[in-house]
């Protein structure tokens, strides 16, 4: 792969890539979560086609960026970004979810090339992270490992545990984006705990933080050029403000599609509507 070389453009027809896969593998499966895939599509876009140190040829490779994604519902979107880079064949999805197949509601790293975290309950990536660039450190290489949050995991106490031990040990390669969507399942983030402020908190144990547009693909991808590399310094945090259910006027910020299912008419409006294609 040749990170950055690809057009703003492209960015944002693969980020729309994620959004019509998401709907087309939530229909195989009779449910999919929508709206906290969609609110990261840009996000997946810019680090998968145009960041991250990977060869989808040796999924192993010892000196490949990890990628942790610690809101893992939000997979139904990261799979076919893999199998358009060839980490495995895009007819492998057709079946997805369905019995016999590797493709679950989360991910499996034992399963499943490309993948290096298995997830489930959530709260966890940023320690699984966090191990990985330790260990990235004293094996002498020099990847980062970025970890993608959804904002209400910053309700897990075992992230700001996590959190304090990545600044006390200065492991700069450990780079944590907090998809900023505001929303959770039950509700929006701060009437259920709130969160903010977000970069006071996270500086405050010692991080290098900033603060951009979810779904501006210029910035987002300045932003991930601008990370430093591995080795002793701050660990880096970027939180990406975003719109849970963007691209779908029916799904932005709405509580009642976070797992949803697109039936008939409604699946054939909104493919349209993302594809620019509306009456």
């Amino acid at each position: 792969m040749n990170p950055g070389s690809n057009s703003d453009a492209f960015l944002a027809d693969r980020a729309r890539f994620v959004r019509t896969e998401t709907v087309r593998l939530s229909r195989i499966a009779g449910a999919g979560h929508y709206s906290s895939t969609f609110s990261a599509a840009e996000l997946f876009a810019c680090l998968y086609y145009d960041h991250l140190k990977l060869d989808p040829a040796n999924p192993a490779w010892e000196e490949r960026d990890r990628f942790v994604l610690s809101k893992g519902h939000a997979a139904i979107g990261l799979y076919p970004v893999l199998a358009d880079l060839g980490f495995f064949a895009p007819s492998a999805l057709d079946d997805y979810t369905r019995l016999g197949s590797p493709f679950g509601d989360h991910p499996d790293m034992k399963k499943i090339a490309g993948v290096d975290f298995s997830s489930g309950s959530l709260g966890h990536g940023l320690s699984i992270g966090l191990g990985m660039a330790l260990a990235g450190r004293i094996g002498g290489k020099g990847y980062r490992v970025h970890v993608m949050l959804g904002d209400g995991e910053l309700h897990e106490g075992q992230i700001w545990e996590a959190a304090m031990a990545a600044g006390h040990y200065r492991t700069q390669g450990l780079v944590a984006i907090v998809d900023r969507n505001t929303l959770c399942i039950d509700g929006t983030t701060e009437e259920i705990m709130s969160v903010e402020p977000i970069e006071e908190r996270f500086a405050a144990f010692g991080w290098a933080v900033s603060r951009i547009d979810g779904h501006d693909i210029p910035t987002i991808r300045s932003t991930l050029r601008a990370l430093k590399p591995a080795g002793e310094g701050k660990p880096q945090l970027i939180v990406a403000d975003t719109i849970k259910g963007k691209g779908v006027k029916r799904m932005e910020m709405a509580l009642n599609w976070h797992v949803g299912n697109l039936v008939g008419q409604d699946y054939d409006d909104v493919m349209a509507e993302l594809m620019g294609e509306e009456d």
